[in-house]
């Protein structure tokens, strides 16, 4: 996946957020993997996209 996709389809989700609440946590979870597959990709995130990951992973902590 090329990373014009990956950055579309992050901001996507953030759109489903905002839109979608009754399904915050699926939509968290996707978010989640696809910042980590832009990490993968080795370009830096975003200071806001890291906050608001951190934002999630309070809110849903990982079992």
């Amino acid at each position: 996946m090329g990373l014009d996709e990956l950055q579309a389809q992050i901001g996507l989700l953030i759109s489903q957020i905002n839109s979608q609440p009754e399904d915050i946590h699926e939509l968290y979870e996707l978010l989640h993997q696809k910042l980590s597959e832009f990490r993968e990709t080795g370009q830096p995130l975003p200071a806001d996209l890291i906050a608001f990951e951190k934002r999630i992973l309070s809110e849903f902590p990982k079992s």
